[in-house]
């Protein structure tokens, strides 16, 4: 596969399209029946784990790491709260971006992305001609390496937009880099093991923002299809007033209750492979609302993209062979932004069948 210049037809922005008070949604984002949410989803919720507990003495702390592990294993998401970034400063993030879908069309579209890098100002994953399409919009960018990081990319107004993203991202890194040693050591590897795997400092950290503009017939369609994240870790902070993120659970939806200032934490597929399948990478979908706007920041905190992501050695054994063939990030990830989101069929596709 080879990456594409242009987007198949013409974009249409779905917050245009929400703002021209429309009674029934376009035929392209209208969901098989199979594939429509229904009100039959689980009340449950997701762990919600305490990092504070990392820091404390050392029956807390082994019983914190045990919470992360189990959560890994058994779920492929949590919330996690006290995880050291400002409160305050995830308040202004999402603020600051819920101001920027709110600028004039002329301005955001002077951002628009291809899907060459997807960089900018989007409406649509992946290049499929005729493909039924997501009720969102979204902006995505680049944080990390700094060679990639290019404020030119990132919106100019609001203007304190560009600071705080800088000071958030570094403070996001942060937290992915000791939710790295946790997992770590967790799996019986070295607590640096996988942030060597994924580059040291030198990892890919981008930054998706989406935004869900209120939809007439909430019940056909879906902000975002089911799909597994292809990078390592996604820390995603969620609206706080509307939820709309489901994690499939068994063969059901679980709806994602919001901790007060929590991120939501899940597993990648790159994550996957490293720890040959010990951890795995769980399908989520984002149910959109006929009544208020939502808006999402999702973190992803990936390897580096041309270093070669395999099993850790310390976990294949001839009872528990290696699960996948060596693969770059910059490969595996060809597949969503081409095809799009497609449940874990990506990740599934590469086991090996010895």
């Amino acid at each position: 596969m080879s990456c594409v210049r242009d987007w198949p037809e013409p974009i249409v922005r779905v917050q245009s399209l929400s703002e021209t008070g429309l009674g029934s949604i376009p035929e392209r984002y209208i969901k098989p029946i199979s594939d429509r949410p229904s009100s039959n989803f689980s009340v449950q919720n997701i762990p919600i784990i305490d990092f504070s507990g990392l820091y404390g003495d050392e029956t807390l702390r082994a019983k914190t790491l045990s919470d992360i592990s189990d959560a890994c294993r058994n779920w492929g998401f949590f919330q996690a709260v006290n995880h050291g970034v400002s409160p305050e400063l995830m308040d202004q993030a999402r603020k600051i971006w819920r101001e920027f879908f709110y600028q004039p069309m002329e301005v955001k579209q002077g951002y628009a992305n291809s899907p060459k890098t997807y960089e900018g100002y989007g409406s649509r994953l992946g290049v499929e001609k005729g493909a039924i399409l997501d009720w969102s919009d979204y902006y995505f960018l680049h944080c990390l390496p700094c060679n990639l990081k290019d404020h030119n990319k990132w919106p100019a107004q609001p203007s304190s937009l560009r600071e705080v993203i800088d000071e958030y991202s570094k403070q996001v890194v942060k937290f992915g880099g000791e939710m790295m040693k946790a997992l770590s050591i967790n799996l019986g590897l070295s607590e640096d093991y996988l942030q060597k795997a994924f580059g040291n400092e030198d990892i890919g950290a981008c930054l998706r923002v989406n935004f869900y503009p209120k939809c007439p017939q909430p019940d056909l369609t879906l902000g975002l299809s089911p799909h597994s994240d292809p990078g390592g870790m996604t820390i995603l902070l969620p609206d706080q007033n509307v939820a709309g993120l489901q994690v499939r659970r068994n063969d059901g939806w679980i709806t994602v209750k919001p901790a007060a200032h929590a991120f939501i934490v899940n597993i990648g597929d790159q994550i996957q492979v490293l720890s040959n399948d010990v951890y795995k990478s769980v399908e989520h979908r984002v149910m959109v609302n006929s009544n208020k706007e939502r808006i999402s920041l999702a973190f992803f905190y990936n390897p580096k993209s041309d270093l070669l992501i395999e099993p850790a050695k310390e976990l294949v054994t001839p009872q528990r062979p290696a699960m996948y063939s060596p693969m770059t990030f910059d490969e595996y990830r060809l597949f969503i932004r081409l095809r799009g989101a497609k449940g874990k069929s990506q990740v599934d596709s590469l086991k090996s069948t010895r």
